[in-house]
């Protein structure tokens, strides 16, 4: 079997979820990866065929988007020209995560994909949102990448198609510490931003990953250390405690191995907002946005009491096993693509 993994290069968790679930698909048949996107800065160690800008979120040194920048990279003709040439008709299964021109591939070529990811899991009203909805957040979510059929992940069983967090390898066997440091990922924020209130609690140790640094720089009670895998998984299994934002993938690793977390959504970033409200039912604290009194708030964190912890009801085996079915049985019984009424294709471009 021939399988299509169209994987969103906006930021690091899909990239480190594909590197998880490669293995597990490779179980069915040889796996060709599209990787979408400019924003990430993970290696890829994916057995990647086709490669694209795609359509990126970019941030601003304040914790939110940088929409100037997004405006500018987006390019229509260039999606629709891409779209037309991806080979998806020649797969007998195309997984989908959150990608948009493969979904306009797919309605283009007649054929039917799974749309496999946190982000599915917003196709259901049960999935925790902020008080306060946002119309064209909702929008982004439910139509960015329509498919046949869904199938997602999140903290919690939310729904019948929603199932538990892919988590690595790494974090799924480690036997967790706590060597009194907190590891800090705060991507959305400059580096001397969250370097001038962290440094306004000399008694604690900070490990903060950064786009800048390319080795460990030590300065007062931070170190800066490059975004990579490995280093962050040993930093947060042996940490007290972990800051981040309110993505998906890092919290529910974090909560897995009973740490202490502290978020901060993206400004801007609806998904993050409602990735904050399900955190909130965890008792996981979130605070808006980095200001003048974040260092009193992170004493005070470091004194409240632990999260609930994260408990996985299903493990990454069974999760793809159910995809690549789902995914097989649309292509028997499915005459062809259909949106379920979601989109038409060219709203795919007005939303992106």
């Amino acid at each position: 079997m021939r399988i299509f993994y169209a994987v969103q290069a906006t930021g690091n968790g899909h990239i480190a979820r594909a590197i998880e679930l490669l293995p597990f698909l490779q179980q069915y048949g040889s796996v060709d990866v599209f990787l979408s996107g400019s924003n990430s800065n993970l290696p890829a160690a994916l057995p990647v065929q086709y490669k694209s800008k795609g359509i990126s979120l970019f941030y601003n040194k304040k914790g939110g988007l940088d929409y100037g920048k997004m405006v500018k990279a987006f390019q229509p003709r260039r999606v629709w020209k891409e779209a037309r040439a991806l080979p998806v008709d020649r797969y007998d299964l195309v997984i989908n995560d959150f990608e948009s021109i493969t979904s306009l591939a797919c309605w283009l070529k007649n054929v039917p994909c799974i749309n496999f990811g946190h982000q599915a899991s917003f196709q259901s009203a049960h999935t925790p949102r902020p008080a306060s909805k946002d119309r064209m957040g909702e929008l982004v979510l439910k139509r960015y990448a329509p498919a046949t059929d869904y199938v997602g992940l999140h903290f919690d069983n939310y729904d019948k198609f929603i199932f538990s967090p892919v988590l690595k390898q790494s974090v799924l066997q480690a036997t967790p510490v706590d060597k009194g440091h907190i590891t800090v990922y705060l991507s959305h924020y400059a580096d001397e931003i969250v370097a001038a209130s962290l440094k306004q609690l000399p008694g604690v140790r900070f490990e903060v990953f950064s786009k800048k640094v390319k080795q460990p720089v030590t300065d007062g009670n931070i170190t800066f250390i490059p975004i990579n895998n490995e280093g962050f998984n040993q930093s947060m299994i042996t940490s007290r405690g972990v800051i981040t934002g309110a993505g998906f993938e890092t919290p529910a690793e974090a909560l897995y191995l009973g740490k202490r977390l502290l978020c901060l959504p993206i400004k801007g970033q609806y998904e993050q907002w409602c990735n904050a409200a399900a955190l909130e039912q965890f008792n996981v604290p979130v605070v808006p946005s980095i200001g003048a009194n974040f260092a009193a708030v992170v004493d005070d964190w470091l004194q409240s009491p632990l999260p609930k912890q994260l408990q996985l009801r299903q493990s990454t085996g069974e999760i793809v096993r159910h995809a690549v079915h789902k995914g097989l049985s649309l292509r028997q019984h499915e005459p062809g693509f259909t949106l379920k009424g979601l989109l038409a294709p060219e709203d795919i471009l007005a939303v992106g």
